[in-house]
């Protein structure tokens, strides 16, 4: 059973930006609607964010995985999908499941591609009524892509997707190290005063 203390303290520490918060810590404790995973092509979990969120949401989010390969994703999720599943034992009732892309030095359509991840991961929680989202950063760890130019898209598109729609209310980005604070702290700043 997932902490409460834990879950109810992140909002005290995360900064707001309007209908933006910016939290430092561990995305699966968030009691947000739902959460983002980076997740890879095959949805049956991996490393990094990917592998902590079916660690700590349990089989549940791994048995709904399967169902969705054996249905309509047979061949795996594309880059910039997402779709959405139960958040098991987390304190988030979904999981909202997206494939960020590799980067190849920029010249595969990998910002696009970036910025489709945001946009669909945010139509999935509009289109389920979800209040709330919290994102990790997609396709920082593993596949490579520059922490700057990956907070500049996530930013962007979050922010353009709330102008236009009313749900969801709240997105929280959830960084890892105090670099990415800083990068979101400066993107947000000077994109929500602008």
């Amino acid at each position: 059973m997932p902490n409460q203390s834990l879950n109810n303290s992140w909002r005290a520490q995360a900064q707001s930006f309007g209908r933006i918060l910016l939290y430092q810590g561990d995305i699966t404790i968030l009691d947000t609607d739902a959460i983002v995973n980076a997740a890879n092509s095959s949805l049956l979990g991996g490393g990094g964010v990917d592998g902590a969120i079916h660690r700590a949401g349990g089989p549940q989010i791994l048995d709904e995985c399967r169902r969705l390969r054996a249905g309509h994703y047979g061949k795996g999720l594309r880059t910039g999908e997402a779709v959405i599943t139960t958040g098991g034992r987390l304190s988030a009732k979904h999981v909202i499941h997206t494939v960020g892309p590799v980067w190849n030095g920029g010249h595969k359509q990998e910002p696009e591609l970036l910025a489709n991840c945001y946009r669909n991961s945010l139509r999935v929680a509009a289109e389920n009524g979800l209040h709330s989202i919290a994102f990790p950063g997609i396709s920082t760890g593993i596949y490579g892509y520059p922490k700057p130019e990956a907070t500049t898209v996530a930013v962007r598109e979050v922010l353009a997707f709330l102008e236009a729609h009313a749900q969801p209310a709240e997105v929280v980005f959830v960084v890892f190290d105090a670099e990415n604070k800083r990068l979101y702290e400066r993107e947000l700043t000077a994109k929500t005063l602008a």
